[in-house]
Parts: C-alpha cells; structure tokens; sequence
C-alpha cells in the first residue's frame, strides 16, 4: 500500500463576508437558485431550485428529518395534506387573526405593513410619517389576510371556498387522534412534518428570505399539562445546538429573540425566535412555541369530535399541551450559504494582483456535490480512469466528474459550490493506483491508495470540523 504523501498549501485568509447581490449572483450563476418564470419576465418573489439547490435544499431537510425524526423513539413523521376543510382555519383562528395591517402611498403605490413603517421611517430618518419611498402620504391601515384563497369543484361559489395552508401545523393537530390510535406512541411524543405553505404577503424581499411560497420543518410535541415548561427550555436548547454542530453555522451569528405580548400569537403562552446575523439585520430563522392545549382544544369544539389523551399509567384522560419547534427550510437553505459564503485571498496572481478564491465552507453533510473527480488530462487513458471511479464513488456519494480546463480553475469551480473534496487522477495513478485527495477548506492535498477512498471521505465527513 502506498504512503500517504502531504503537500501542504499556503493559504493566506482575507474574508470579506457575504453581500446579498454576491449570494443572489452565486446563485444564479452556479445553478442554485433561479427567478421563476424567468423567460416571462419572472413572478415576483417566486423562485426555483436548480441542480445544485434542490440538492442543497434536500440535503438540508434530510439532516433535519434525521435529527428530529430518526434520533428520537418518541417523534414520528406526517405529510399531511396541502388543502385541507375550511373549519380548520377558523378553528385555528387563521381566519379571524391570521392578517397584518396594510398602508399604501397615495403617490407612488408602493404598499407597507403598518408595524414595519417605523423602522423604514428610522432608517432614512423621516419624522413626519409620509411615505419612505417617495415622501407621499398614506392611506389609513386596512386588516389584509394573509391565506391565499382557491375553489375546489366546478362550481365557483362561496361552498367551494377552500384555502392554501398558511402553514404545516394544523395539518399535525387534526392527525393527533390518528396518529395516537394507530403508532402507539405515549406522552410525550412528537409528530414531524416537512411540507409547502403559502403566505399572499404584503411585502416580499431579500431573495428566498421572504416569499409567499415557502417550505416548513415543523415538529409538534405533546406534553402533560404542568411539564411543558421544562419541555420548552430542552427544545429551545436543542434547537440552537442542532444549527451550530449539525449545520455548521457559527454561533456568534445566531441568537435567541423572546417575543414581548404585542408579538405573542393569539395562540401562544411564550415564544422564541431563534435568530441569524443577516446582512439585512438580525431576522427570524426558526420559532419555538409553547402552544397550550389551544389548537386539540379548537379543533375538538369546530369538529364536535372528542380530542384528548388517555395516559395508561393512571388512567386520566387531558389535553396535551404542545411544545411547537417551526423552522423554515428555504430560510435556512439561504443562511447555510450566506454562513458558508467567503471570498479567501490566497496568494498574488501572475498580474501581481491579490488572487482571490470563492468558497462555500458548507458543512459536507449538507454539501450539494460531496466529491469531485477529475482527471489530470483528458488522454492516455486518464479519463477513462477518472470515469470509472467517479461511477464506483457515486453509488455511496454526490459526486461530479469534470474534466475542462486546467486542474486549478477546475478546483475553483468546485470550491465556488462548496464541494468538500476533489480528487485528482494523474499520471502515477496509472503506475502505484494512488490519487490526490484535495480539501476545500485548507487545500491541503494527500496523496492515498484509491482503495479504500470512499471509506477515507466517509471518515472525513464524519469527523469534519470548520476551520
């Protein structure tokens, strides 16, 4: 077996952070991220994954549903319907509370949430209350609801009104007795659900931050009444910790915000946002709620259907409480790479210029591409090499196979998407069957045996640590 041979790189680090115009551009460019509809013109804030983001994306959801799901013996999954029957959001109370107040600009049109006005008025510094876009003057606030409507049937009338769901949590509740009957799970427990919901919103900004269709991670656990409390500190604890050591995000960028009584949700007993540093200012990325017996209790009373829990140890029925932990998976598709994003400086180029590298330091678990194989050249057998372990790898792993242009623009590109590791088919492969194992981060390559390479990754993977 060959000796690993180090050749170590000489990086020189000079990050500048993440733009929203370099992220959006990255996306666009690289196949992450596309405007919807695009050669109509677009849908605004409307957009669609391409072939790196819908891995990205996936990836993220599955180390999620690993998390939650798979880790745990008492939290089982759900994928519950989009359309549902209309009591269910007057039950929830989403068609009585579910809406923001609306303003607009007599002048220049541009609408506004009512709560949000005072910021922008800050911002640019406006003391008497006109429009921050034009100076013009505003219309009084009206209640907008935020479900978007749809018909159901051939007949468009008021009894075929139906709505998208402006999220994924009711869809849990109104399973609670099913999933009781049929998974013989026991308080507590947890049920899981990862699935689209749709907000018309007012204002719609900052790239996939923002949108009126958007994806939910959400995880509603049942709890006896009196022990919810305690319940909520271990998920707000778990929740946070899952962020920093499963996804990679650095912990000085993300933090707890409580919602005060005017943010509280006409459901909730407390709430917690956990927060991230994005460029645009500190915004939500995920919420933990402590929900009371509110949603088992309405959907009992619309339905006329008894909702509660039979606990087998002292033979009482209650209403469990239920701890909600609501995470956006779109959001976080977007904060994994503004995390990750970096422009390094790694040495001068041949113009005696700084040479400057784009990398995405995203965690290799959530990484689009895991491996990149390329060869050296692309005669004297080295891509037909190259092809046939790119093939033996992909089984195991995400790879890509590239073999355009020089070695190191090939590297480039895949740092630009993140790609963990690249390995190199050369010359002495075809002699001693070793590669080149470069990493993203360092770029440090080895030189190992090309048998036992996937094990190696996975080792790498398992062990990985951000530098």
């Amino acid at each position: 077996m060959a000796k690993e041979k180090i050749v170590k790189s000489n990086t020189v680090s000079n990050e500048h952070g993440a733009s929203m115009d370099r992220i959006v551009s990255l996306c666009k460019s690289r196949g992450l991220v596309y405007p919807s509809s695009e050669i109509y013109g677009g849908l605004s804030a409307t957009w669609d994954y391409g072939p790196l983001g819908v891995e990205l994306k996936n990836n993220i959801q599955e180390a999620w549903w690993k998390e939650m799901v798979r880790r745990h013996d008492n939290i089982v999954g759900l994928d519950a319907a989009i359309m549902m029957h209309p009591r269910t959001w007057e039950a929830s109370g989403h068609v009585e509370n579910f809406s923001d107040p609306l303003v607009d600009c007599k002048k220049c049109k541009t609408r506004f949430r009512e709560d949000h006005l005072q910021e922008k008025w800050t911002e640019k510094n406006i003391t008497d209350g006109s429009c921050p876009e034009c100076g013009g003057e505003l219309t009084e606030a009206r209640q907008f609801n935020l479900m978007f409507t749809t018909h159901m049937g051939s007949v468009v009338d008021s009894g075929s009104l139906i709505y998208l769901r402006p999220e994924t949590a009711q869809g849990i509740f109104v399973n609670f007795k099913n999933v009781v009957d049929t998974s013989r799970v026991k308080i507590p427990f947890g049920i899981a659900q990862v699935g689209k919901a749709f907000r018309n919103e007012i204002t719609t900004k900052n790239f996939i931050f923002r949108t009126c269709e958007f994806e939910q991670m959400e995880m509603q656990y049942f709890v006896k009444p009196g022990t919810d409390e305690e319940a909520f500190e271990e998920w707000k604890a778990k929740r946070m910790a899952w962020y920093v050591e499963r996804l990679g995000i650095k912990p000085d960028r993300l933090r707890f915000h409580e919602h005060d009584h005017k943010e509280l949700a006409h459901y909730a007993k407390v709430a917690f946002d956990i927060e991230y540093e994005y460029p645009f200012g500190w915004q939500e990325l995920e919420g933990i709620h402590s929900r009371t017996d509110y949603d088992l209790k309405r959907h009992g009373e619309f339905s006329g259907k008894e909702i509660n829990y039979l606990d087998p140890v002292d033979n009482t029925r209650f209403i469990p409480y239920v701890i909600e932990t609501s995470a956006g998976l779109t959001r976080s598709v977007l904060v994994a790479l503004m995390d990750a994003y970096h422009e390094e400086k790694i040495g001068i180029d041949k113009n005696g210029k700084d040479d400057i590298r784009t990398v995405l330091h995203l965690h290799p678990d959530i990484a689009p591409v895991k491996v990149a194989v390329l060869p050296l050249v692309k005669k004297d057998g080295l891509a037909e090499l190259a092809q046939k372990l790119e093939k033996k790898l992909r089984e195991d792993l995400a790879t890509f196979y590239d073999q355009g242009g020089a070695i190191g623009r090939r590297y480039r590109r895949m740092d630009e998407v993140g790609t963990p590791f690249c390995v190199t088919i050369d010359y002495d492969t075809k002699e001693d069957h070793t590669v080149t194992l470069r990493f993203r981060d360092s770029m440090e390559q080895i030189r190992i045996p090309m048998e036992g390479l996937a094990d190696r990754i996975r080792k790498e993977i398992r062990s990985y640590k951000r530098i």
